[in-house]
């Protein structure tokens, strides 16, 4: 099994390497500090299992979920990240994560859940499971029911982007940008891009 560790912080990587080391059949373990780094790597051979944090430089977690996701990339995600699952656990299921922990979560924890990933398992927290399983759509918070893209163009917007700055990041026009925009305001009840900011840093979503 080859495994790639895809996180910032070279700390963290180790402990992760550490945990991975104990799985069975183990081949090769590879690392990457940044989200561009981690698609060369998946673009130059395969791996079984990818540990992926959300937060990093570059090129953020989702971004890499995504294109994963679209190019069909054969690799079981699971996600390690800083942000509790309520605010990114369910966008990245929707992006092909087959698990998600929190890094404040206990060793014990963090080694259960990469192993079951590993294994060809799925891992949420059993709170978390607990949480989907009785939650309805009523009960979403308001990013949750954007798109992928709309929620991209919401981040972006989150963090002081202009129209035309978003449209050269995400190569769509100005035009397509400011639909993606009404449509966000509607959807989340918000009038100006502050409010958009402000909701942002109020649920802990603004990632690299």
């Amino acid at each position: 099994m080859k495994v790639l560790i895809a996180d910032d912080h070279s700390v963290l990587r180790e402990g992760v390497k550490r945990i991975v080391s104990q799985l069975p059949d183990v081949s090769n373990i590879e690392e990457a500090c940044n989200g561009g780094e981690a698609l060369s790597r998946l673009e130059a051979e395969a791996y079984d299992l990818m540990v992926l944090d959300i937060t990093m430089p570059d090129m953020n977690g989702l971004d890499v979920l995504k294109y994963v996701r679209d190019k069909g990339i054969p690799t079981r995600t699971i996600i390690l990240s800083l942000h509790p699952e309520d605010e990114y656990a369910s966008r990245s299921f929707k992006l092909g994560a087959v698990g998600y922990i929190a890094k404040s979560s206990t060793y014990s924890e963090i080694t259960e859940a990469i192993k079951k990933v590993a294994a060809g398992g799925r891992y949420v927290s059993p709170d978390f499971a607990e949480k989907l399983a009785f939650d309805s759509n009523t009960s979403m918070l308001p990013h949750e029911r954007l798109s992928d893209r709309e929620f991209q163009v919401m981040l972006l917007l989150a963090k002081g982007g202009s129209v035309s700055q978003i449209a050269d990041q995400t190569m769509i026009s100005d035009k397509t940008v400011s639909t993606y925009r009404s449509r966000i305001m509607q959807k989340m009840g918000l009038k100006r891009n502050a409010e958009i900011t402000m909701y942002a840093v109020r649920n802990n979503l603004l990632v690299s």
